[in-house]
């Protein structure tokens, strides 16, 4: 079974989670800003939390397996959470919860 960050990105890969989302304030865009997908635009379909060493809170992550039926695609997302993440606007925040 899969435990770590990274095996689990390569499980999700080989499931056809391909495109690398990144986040930004009200939205999530790939291939270099060509697509925008805005809460209403995608699905969260599976999400792993990792927690970094209690000394060390920079490690905590959460990784999303995004699709999206407006552009057809699936990717992941891979953010922090707690202390370091980014600010998001209500919509975006509801989503990822």
């Amino acid at each position: 079974m899969e435990t770590t960050l990274v095996e689990i990105l390569q499980t999700l890969r080989n499931e056809g989670y391909t495109e690398d989302f990144n986040l930004q304030t009200d939205c999530l865009t790939c291939k270099n800003g060509e697509f925008s997908l805005h809460p209403e635009d995608f699905h969260i379909d599976k999400f792993f939390r990792f927690e970094g060493d209690e000394n060390d809170p920079g490690d905590s992550a959460i990784l999303y397996a995004i699709s999206s039926k407006k552009h057809p695609m699936k990717g992941v997302l891979v953010n922090a959470y707690g202390v370091y993440a980014e600010p998001l606007t209500n919509e975006m925040l509801d989503k990822l919860r």
